[in-house]
């Protein structure tokens, strides 16, 4: 039994598996908290008159604290970017909870997945619901802590959330073997020509295919943790194709950015990307740096 508390009375809850009053309502039954401390004493004396499983404070700006009738008590920071409304924020957490428990899962895991909700809700105008879309990207970016190797699905996700949020998607591809400094010039270049560069990199066959049966020097998985690791670059995922033909068309990035001399109405993906109202443009790499060179003077001994 969950309930959302009304009035300064909350016996009439007892026995109920789980309660949860705003700040302002929690303070009005329990007395005035100045600190955590002073807050899960109070939550565990009412869990304890109340007999009830848990107690879960909502306190706007500071998050959620869920306290649990065993003495353990977790304190979850906002999940809210920006605060537009907060009507109906309530009805969110509670409604989140009761579905995820019904679902099967704990308290807790429950109740961080109401934070996250109650986080997207806050961020619209007016009384607003949550999709289970919206639920699914903010749990992505959670995960990824918004930065990382990612597979092509949750790629398109990340992207949706990006453009809710008004950010300008950049997309470049290639080998990337051997990351030298012409290599991350051009990546920092891009980077700064949006919000989130998207990096693509060839398999290891597609490489082959490309540069010789001694290529590529590093397998796909280093290729892409070294590109991952760069401060300014947002996600990286593999493609297997010839081209990333499909994989640009489908993600339709609002810039599409390929380095060195590169034809632009040629480039694999231009005319998705200009029919959707994005932009085609090439950068110039630095002369005399190439992972072939790199390679050569390996081999040459110097």
């Amino acid at each position: 039994v969950l309930l959302d508390p009304k009035g300064r009375d909350f016996s009439r809850y007892k026995g109920a598996t789980l309660i949860t009053p705003n700040w302002s309502e929690f303070e009005a039954v329990a007395g005035a908290c100045g600190n955590n401390a002073e807050l899960e004493a109070a939550a565990f004396k009412l869990i304890e008159d109340c007999e009830l499983s848990h107690l879960l404070v909502t306190r706007g700006e500071q998050g959620m604290s869920l306290a649990a009738s065993d003495q353990q008590v977790h304190h979850l920071p906002t999940r809210a970017r920006e605060v537009f409304d907060v009507t109906g924020a309530g009805d969110t957490v509670i409604a989140t909870l009761a579905v995820a428990m019904a679902a099967g899962q704990p308290v807790e895991a429950a109740t961080a997945l109401a934070n996250l909700a109650a986080g997207i809700v806050v961020g619209k105008l007016g009384t607003a619901s949550v999709s289970a879309r919206e639920l699914q990207r903010g749990l992505l970016e959670q995960r990824l802590a918004e930065h990382g190797v990612v597979s092509e699905e949750d790629l398109l996700l990340l992207v949706d959330a990006a453009r809710d949020r008004g950010e300008r998607i950049v997309f470049t591809n290639g080998c990337f073997d051997l990351l030298h400094a012409g290599h991350v010039t051009y990546l920092e270049q891009a980077s700064k020509l949006g919000d989130r560069l998207v990096v693509a990199v060839n398999v290891d066959e597609t490489v082959r295919q490309l540069k010789g049966p001694e290529r590529p020097v590093n397998p796909l998985e280093n290729r892409m943790h070294v590109l991952a690791a760069l401060g300014f670059v947002d996600w990286v995922l593999p493609f297997a194709e010839e081209t990333p033909e499909r994989l640009i068309c489908r993600l339709k990035p609002d810039l599409l950015v390929k380095g060195g001399d590169n034809d632009p109405d040629a480039i694999p993906g231009a005319g998705c990307v200009r029919e959707a109202g994005g932009e085609v443009r090439v950068l110039s790499y630095i002369d005399g740096v190439s992972t072939t060179s790199i390679v050569d003077s390996i081999k040459q001994g110097s």
